[in-house]
């Protein structure tokens, strides 16, 4: 199993690195896209489609949303600062919950409409980011860094120190010290985007950006976890050798894309 993760990522990140840094937008709009209707069809089957019939639809679905939006620019504000508002409720939500899951059986609608407005945010939100003058690329790059340094943080420290549960029923292997290594990731993530000078916003405000990004993406882990627990499920799909479903890779970012953006945006990072 490591071994594939190790090989996986292996072949995956050079391929990242390259559509953010060097592939035009076009092309870059069409990775996320990609992605997006991947997770979309995961996310399909997880409530309730388990056959391509039922989970093209929803794709489609996922697809128009995003073509009618992009055309709406203060709907996707909108949007944004919805998805915001779950993504942070959620993450206190999921770490307070003190009652068992349980498996739950048939279509869910209220959750694939859910799903529809999530994956549309999260690929709304990564277009937007690449498209910030001058420093897009860098911008999407900082982000996917920013996650990886909280899910690090959170391994080790909850490796080394982990003892008391952040939200036993939901994913009994996270603790609340995992959770601090990875607000203490943000937190230094936060520092270094201070001396990259991209904003004209005050340390204590990137730090505040960066801890905020690290606390949804775990909700957003959360989230996934108590979506697969629902269907009975150890992960998303099989896609990814050794890592499991798209959306199980990407479970962080629905939560910390629109996040970070709105936060910046918020901040006044984006004029």
């Amino acid at each position: 199993m490591l071994k594939q993760r190790i090989l996986t990522a292996l072949v995956l990140i050079p391929i990242v690195i390259g559509v953010i840094f060097y592939a035009p937008i076009e092309l870059f709009a069409s990775f996320i896209g990609a992605v997006s209707l991947l997770a979309a069809r995961e996310w399909a089957n997880l409530n309730g489609l388990k056959t391509l019939a039922g989970q093209l639809p929803y794709m489609i679905a996922v697809a128009v949303l995003v073509m009618m939006l992009a055309m709406m620019p203060g709907i996707v504000f909108v949007l944004f600062a919805a998805t915001t508002v779950f993504w942070i409720g959620n993450s206190f939500t999921l770490v307070m919950r003190n009652k068992p899951l349980e498996q739950v059986d048939g279509l869910r609608p209220g959750m694939l409409a859910m799903g529809v407005l999530i994956l549309s945010s999260v690929f709304l939100a990564m277009i937007q980011l690449h498209q910030t003058p001058a420093i897009g690329s860098g911008l999407v790059m900082f982000l996917f860094v920013l996650i990886w340094v909280a899910d690090s943080g959170a391994y080790f420290a909850g490796r080394a120190f982990g003892k008391h549960k952040l939200s036993p029923h939901v994913s009994p292997g996270k603790t609340w010290e995992g959770a601090f290594g990875a607000l203490l990731g943000a937190v230094v993530c936060g520092v270094v985007l201070h001396r990259f000078e991209w904003f004209e916003l005050s340390l204590m405000q990137l730090v505040f950006v960066c801890v905020a990004t690290a606390w949804v993406s775990i909700g957003g882990d959360l989230f996934e976890s108590v979506m697969k627990r629902q269907a009975g499920m150890k992960d998303s799909g099989n896609l990814l050798p050794g890592h499991g479903g798209v959306l199980d890779r990407i479970d962080s970012l629905l939560a910390a894309a629109p996040v970070f953006l709105m936060l910046v945006a918020l901040a006044g990072g984006l004029k």
